[in-house]
């Protein structure tokens, strides 16, 4: 049977299931970073804190949800829509089970080898600050196995077009965290990280909890039974593979990043760590929310090699770019030229102070260079996974690894001081670099999928467009900033960002930006039938 294409109805209301729930967890994990940086501000402490979750990380975005929806999800979603139930469970139920030994024997590598993954991902670190990573590590680590596991749940509701459980579970983690922090506040800042830990640890079990009940219930024929006689699982493990090395080499780079952190001077590491929670937000909300839908819907799309495939493709690709650049573009503008509003009204609090702020407001700055590039990359990333291609993906992730490591590190450690800048400002060179690789991979990958399926990409006049109604909005909130700038770092945020929103869409809506008017149309037939 033919897999149908859905309706754009679909789709939209997908792609805003998954905005609500990142839009939810990303909020929540704000008000987490806000409440840690209020107790513990940019200090050896908070580096070794952020540090101990850094390297257990690294296992749960290796073997999680990129690396697992990128062979899962296209051989998963091919069986529901040829009918094929039964099947889809027990490949469910194999894939699970692989995943699950996996995952208890890194695990315990971990756990026992904690030292050692400090010294390597952290060499920076001396006396005090390396053991409680360290000790920290050894908390977080088994929770992070749990997590991996709720990718493996991600994957079949995605799958099943429940997009909204799986991206708003990650809220129960980060609730837990805070709760620890505020219950536990008046203890000396080494035991609280040690209760924020173990909050960690609890939050990734009521992550997965959450999920599994709708799972079970949507799976058919589900067996926990590593069947690897079975042609797909097989498929998905021969996929996941390249996957993982793709994954791998992608985290290697942001491990780099935090190792030559480590070498630069105290709170770097955090600051860092802010910096990237922030410049995430809007590749997780826009990017991630367009980019998992896409996968699935371009999963049950890619079946054959014909003419109209393609073109199919061609038209799901173009669009979901069009979508992405209309929000991602104004983010950069507002990280570039607004970002101390941004960072002052999450972090400016307690022992976060103002010169904190403009810090982390240069690493942001940074960020921003390859935010756009690494965004429209996702979608790209899919339409390989969707044509069951793991392996260019990771060639053309190795290649930025590479420059990221180059430029990462003449950025970062040597080029500060010939400039005459503090070394502490070799943070937003390592962000800088970073975003210039992201920009020669996205044109990689992009050169690679018009080849298979025909040119795809952003018309110029749209980007001009789109960038017009985003400096106009950044010229306004800047007026406003530098008129009010004496005004509480939240409230400023709200004064600034809410005319910059507001001129945003009216300008873009008088160029005729068709996803503008769109939404300006649905905004304006609410408020009439109100």
């Amino acid at each position: 049977m033919t897999p149908q294409t859905p309706k754009p109805a679909q789709k939209i209301s997908g792609s805003i299931l998954v905005a609500i729930g990142i839009l939810a967890s990303r909020l929540s994990g704000l008000v987490r970073d806000r409440v840690i940086s209020h107790y513990l501000g940019l200090s050896a402490i908070s580096d070794a804190y952020t540090a101990a979750f850094r390297i257990p990380n690294f296992l749960q975005n290796l073997l999680g949800e990129g690396a697992l929806s990128a062979s899962f999800i296209p051989a998963y979603a091919r069986l529901l829509a040829a009918h094929k139930e039964e099947d889809a469970g027990k490949l469910a139920g194999a894939v699970f089970s692989l995943l699950a030994l996996t995952v208890s024997v890194l695990v315990l590598i971990g756990v026992s080898t904690a030292p050692f993954l400090t010294s390597i991902l952290a060499p920076g670190f001396q006396g005090t600050t390396r053991e409680l990573a360290v000790q920290l590590i050894r908390i977080t680590f088994p929770g992070i196995g749990v997590l991996v596991l709720s990718a493996w749940c991600l994957g079949v509701l995605n799958s099943h077009r429940r997009f909204l459980l799986s991206y708003i579970a990650p809220v129960a983690q980060n609730l837990a965290i805070i709760a620890a922090v505020l219950l536990f506040r008046h203890e000396v800042q080494e035991r609280l990280v040690m209760f924020a830990s173990w909050g960690a640890v609890v939050g990734s079990i009521l992550v997965f909890g959450v999920q599994i009940p709708t799972v079970l219930r949507l799976t058919k024929g589900l067996r926990f039974k590593p069947d690897l006689s079975f042609e797909p699982v097989r498929q998905v493990v021969r996929n996941f593979i390249p996957a993982v090395a793709s994954r791998g080499v992608v985290q290697i780079s942001a491990y780099v990043d935090g190792v030559l952190a480590s070498w630069l001077p105290e709170g770097a590491v955090r600051a860092l760590l802010n910096a990237q929670t922030i410049s995430m937000l809007p590749v997780s909300l826009f990017g991630m929310s367009i980019s998992a839908v896409e996968l699935t819907e371009l999963s049950r799309t890619a079946v054959g090699e014909s003419p109209e495939v393609a073109q199919k493709l061609r038209a799901r690709l173009d669009a979901a770019l069009k979508r992405v650049a209309f929000f991602i573009i104004p983010s950069v503008a507002a990280f570039l030229f607004l970002g101390d509003v941004i960072v002052g009204a999450l972090y400016q609090s307690g022992k976060f102070g103002r010169n904190d702020t403009l810090y982390v407001w240069g690493i942001l700055a940074g960020s921003a260079v390859g935010l756009l590039a690494s965004t429209l990359g996702r979608l790209y990333s899919s339409t390989y996974y969707a044509l069951g291609n793991t392996r260019t993906p990771l060639k053309f992730a190795i290649i930025r690894i590479c420059l990221t490591t180059v430029l990462g590190y003449l950025c970062a450690i040597p080029l500060p001081p010939l400039v005459g800048l503090d070394v502490r400002w070799g943070t937003a060179g390592l962000t800088a670099s970073a975003g210039f690789a992201g920009w020669v991979e996205f044109l990689l990958l992009r050169s690679g999928i018009n080849q298979r399926i025909g040119k795809t990409g952003l018309p110029a006049g749209y980007v001009l467009r789109v960038w017009a109604a985003a400096l106009a909005a950044t010229a306004l909130g800047f007026g406003v900033k530098y008129l009010l700038g004496q005004w509480p770092p939240l409230w400023l945020a709200v004064v600034v960002f809410g005319p910059f929103g507001a001129v945003f869409f009216g300008v873009a809506m008088a160029l005729r930006i068709p996803l503008a008017s769109e939404i300006g149309g649905k905004v304006l037939r609410r408020l009439k039938r109100n």
